[in-house]
């Protein structure tokens, strides 16, 4: 929350040399694995039972997500939970 209670929703920023979080693999993956299936944020939301713009938060980085939501993200997406936490699922030459 900033200084007037609203909340901030900027991506979070990356060190050149450093390993992406938890949170950015997940967020990468899950955009790479969104496209793989042709789904715009808003279907694959619906599919979930969340709100579009959840979906939109959580592929830039800007949402902390439960372990509760990242299991209704992989299952509207088909993929195993594990595949969205795996650094090195869903390369750009698949999307």
């Amino acid at each position: 929350m900033n200084a007037v209670g609203q909340r901030c929703s900027a991506p979070m920023a990356k060190s050149p040399n450093k390993q992406p979080s938890g949170l950015e693999v997940f967020a990468r993956n899950l955009r790479r694995a969104r496209l793989l299936r042709d789904l715009s944020q808003e279907e694959l939301a619906l599919e979930a039972g969340l709100h579009r713009n959840f979906v939109g938060e959580v592929e830039r980085g800007a949402r902390n997500l439960s372990l509760k939501n990242m299991d209704l993200l992989a299952h509207a997406l088909k993929v195993p939970l594990r595949d969205l936490v795996d650094p090195e699922k869903f390369s750009l030459d698949e999307v």
